[in-house]
Order: structure tokens, then sequence, then C-alpha cells
């Protein structure tokens, strides 16, 4: 994205703003008011800190987590599958809660390859340190069979989110020197069990978003750096639907879509370090204003139990990022930010393994490939050091009685993003690549009535 002052004139060394790529009683009564309360609580708390491919979050349950989120859409193991395939519900007799939380490190520390300032300006040799950080990703899902063949759910997660943050005078400075994204998303949902093999499932989403971009404005003609500032937040609506077939006594499939949602956000720039010379030309905070479209994504799973022990899980998915080829915000006075994203629809791969090794413990390993929807180096935004990935993840279930499990799960990523953005001459040009590590820790806890 890049905001044009009006007034001034760029093509005699004037400057330009850019910014990148942003339960429950044994009652009905008592099972209804634990359920508000609990959703509740799990609003206040809900944000999304850091990413999957782009800026999109695998992380809507623990218990997944150790497999990779293999078999997503088809093992309905607890409350969450309301996020993964509403339909699983029908495997979830009485009503039952899931509520966990994983904290996520992320490492993104620059490496400079020739980096070069707008307009000949000097860029120093700091690199910005680790724009990574430790933030924690919560969600909570509650399911309740209302008859032998309907059954209502809800859940609240966060399916997109974002943190990156460098040190204000680093090299890429000019392009991004923060960029969050924080997402909360509420989905009702209803199943239905067709017969012995099929079940059908909905769910309604509602999602709040909200955005901060801040960079620095090159000091071409002014004595030193001004600093700008965006912050947006929208909200969407959308649905999701799913559906879960037993295909023989050992083989279970499932398929799900989530669609994509349209948000009209709003907000405010504001612009510090405004030098002398410029007061008063330059306002210190505008209006702003942008729309744009977040991804659907459709997941095909199979889960295949092979004896009493051993269970495989597998998992392809697709989400379409090309719905957001690129970015516009109006910033009243300040002109228009576009930034060309160029993404294209990208592909995941998992798939894990289950061994029960007792009726209490039961321990999972997967792994995945998840493709990124960022085609090349030169469109990759500093604010989002996002590559093709790879993860590996271990854990275990422990089940404390017939009621109560508890999930632990931890998985690595591996990824290795590099740089070669000129997109826009007047933020320079970045070229280098990022040591990168991702590590990533989930509990959950299940319970049901």
């Amino acid at each position: 994205m890049s905001w044009s002052i009006s007034g001034w004139d760029n093509s005699r060394g004037g400057f330009m703003q850019t910014t990148d790529s942003q339960a429950q009683g044994g009652t009905r009564a008592g099972n209804l008011l634990a359920w508000r309360i609990a959703a509740s609580i799990t609003l206040g708390a809900m944000a999304g800190y850091a990413h999957a491919s782009a800026f999109q979050l695998a992380e809507q349950n623990a218990s997944g987590l150790a497999n990779s989120y293999a078999g997503s859409a088809a093992i309905a193991e607890d409350a969450s599958t309301i996020f993964s395939n509403p339909a699983g519900m029908t495997r979830l007799p009485g009503f039952n809660a899931s509520a966990g939380v994983t904290a996520i490190s992320t490492t993104f520390k620059f490496a400079d390859g020739g980096s070069s300032g707008p307009g000949g300006l000097p860029l120093g040799s700091h690199t910005g340190g680790n724009a990574g950080s430790v933030n924690a990703v919560p969600n909570a899902y509650f399911s309740w069979q209302i008859s032998p063949e309907w059954f209502i759910g809800l859940g609240a997660s966060s399916p997109f989110g974002l943190s990156t943050k460098y040190d204000q005078n680093w090299i890429g400075r000019y392009q991004s020197t923060e960029f969050s994204i924080q997402t909360i998303n509420i989905n009702p949902s209803v199943a239905y069990k067709v017969n012995d093999r099929l079940s059908i499932g909905a769910g309604l989403n509602w999602q709040q978003l909200d955005a901060t971009y801040q960079r620095k404005i090159p000091a071409v003609v002014m004595p030193a750096d001004m600093n700008a500032k965006a912050k947006l937040s929208g909200d969407a609506w959308g649905w999701n639907l799913g559906l879960l077939y037993q295909l023989t006594h050992d083989t279970r499939i499932g398929a799900s879509y989530r669609s994509a949602m349209h948000f009209s956000s709003s907000g405010t720039t504001t612009l510090g370090d405004i030098p002398g010379p410029l007061t008063g030309r330059l306002p210190s905070s505008v209006d702003n204003s942008s729309s744009f479209t977040l991804p659907d994504t459709a997941t095909l799973s199979i889960v295949h139990d092979l004896n009493s022990k051993w269970q495989l899980l597998g998992d392809v998915s697709w989400t379409g990022w090309s719905h957001l080829p690129s970015l516009d915000i109006n910033n009243g006075a300040l002109g228009q930010d576009h930034l060309t994203l160029n993404f294209r629809d990208s592909w995941r791969v998992a798939m894990g393994v289950n061994y029960q090794y007792s009726p209490g413990w039961k321990f999972k390993a997967g792994m995945s490939y998840d493709q990124s929807p960022i085609p090349s180096d030169a469109v990759r935004p500093t604010s989002l050091p996002d590559n093709d990935r790879i993860s590996g993840s271990i854990g275990a279930q422990y089940r404390f009685s017939t009621r109560t499990t508890v999930d632990v799960g931890y998985s690595h990523l591996f990824f290795h993003p590099s740089i070669n953005n000129s997109t826009d001459p007047k933020k320079g040009t970045v070229i280098g690549n990022w040591q990168t590590s991702a590590d990533l820790l989930g509990v959950q806890i299940s319970y049901r009535y």
C-alpha cells in the first residue's frame, strides 16, 4: 500500500507514505447459563497474534495440534469440531464443552542482502532485532444434543492473526515497523443425523477484525523521518457447511467448507514527528476506510482405524487467497494506499497417527506441508515473512474419566523466507532473508455431560 499525500510533488523529491499488507448443570436452564457465561469470557479474551501460511491460523483447538490437524473434518472427538466440521457434533451425545489455549513463540531475525533506501537515502545497518513475539490463541466450544437427530453448538475462536514488530530504525523501516491483525469469530451451528452413516451440519459466522500498521516516512527533504500509523476495525458475516460419512466400520470421511468474508473497515491514520515546515500543511490525523475479502476454505479429511490401538488420519485443504489480490485504504486528505499482493490460492496436506496406549492414555503425532499464498520474493511484504512450511507435531491425551479429557500438543514449524521487494521505489528496496522459528504448545480440556 502507499499513501500519496495531496499537494506534495513526489516527482521532485517529495515523500510518499506506504503500508504493507494489513457448562452446565443437569437441567436445561443450567446448561444454557453456563454456555452464556463461558462464551462471554472467551469473547473477552480472544485475539489472534501469530500466523500459519500468510496470516491464517490453523490453531482452532489444541486436541488437533499434536496431529498437525490431520483428519480435522472427520475426527470429531470433542466440541471443537464446530469449527472444522459442524456435522461432527452428531458424534457427541449430551452436552459437551471444550476450551483451550495455544501459546505461539515466533522468531523473525532479518539478515540484509543489499537493501537500498528510496531516493538514495542511507538506511544504516540495523536489521530490526527479533520481529517475532510470544502470544496466545484461546478458543472455546459448546455442543448440545437436543434430540436423537438434532444437535446445536457455539464456538469462539480466532481464524486469522499476525504480529510482527521491528525496531524503529531498522533497514526496512520505510516498508513497515509494526503490523498486527486480531480476529474474533463467533460460530453458532446446527447438525442433523440423517442416519447411522450420514450427518450434515451448518453454521453462521460473525467475525470482528482489528488491524494496526506502522512505518516510517522517508526523510527525503525533511530533517528526520515521520512516523505513520493506521488503525482499522470492521466486522463481517459468513457461513460454513459440513458433511460426515461413515464409509465402513473402520473408515470415516469428512468434508467442510467455510465461506469467504467481506469486510468494510474504518479507523484512523495518524502522522507523528511532523517537521516544522510542514506543520499545518499535513493533518496529524485523518479518518480511513478499506474494503477487502478474507479467503474461503475447503477441507477433505479421512480417519481410519487400523485396529483397536492404531488410528490413521489424513487431510487436504484449499484456501482461496486469490480473493485478496491487493489491499487499498482510503486515507482522505492523505490519498489512497495501494498494495499489490498477487496472492494465489494455496494448499495444505497433513497426515497423522494416534496410538491408544491404555484406556487412559492416547499418544499422537503428525506432520503437514502448508503452501504460502505469496508467489515470490518480489511481492513478499516485510510485515509478512511467510513461506511454504513444514510442521512436525507430537502430543498426548489423558482421559481422567468417561467425562473429562485433557490434550497437550506441541508443534514446530520449519520455513525460510527471503525477500527482494522493490515494488514501490518510494519505500526503497528490501533484500535479504529471515532466520525464523515457530514453536506452538497447546492445552485443552474437554468435558461431557
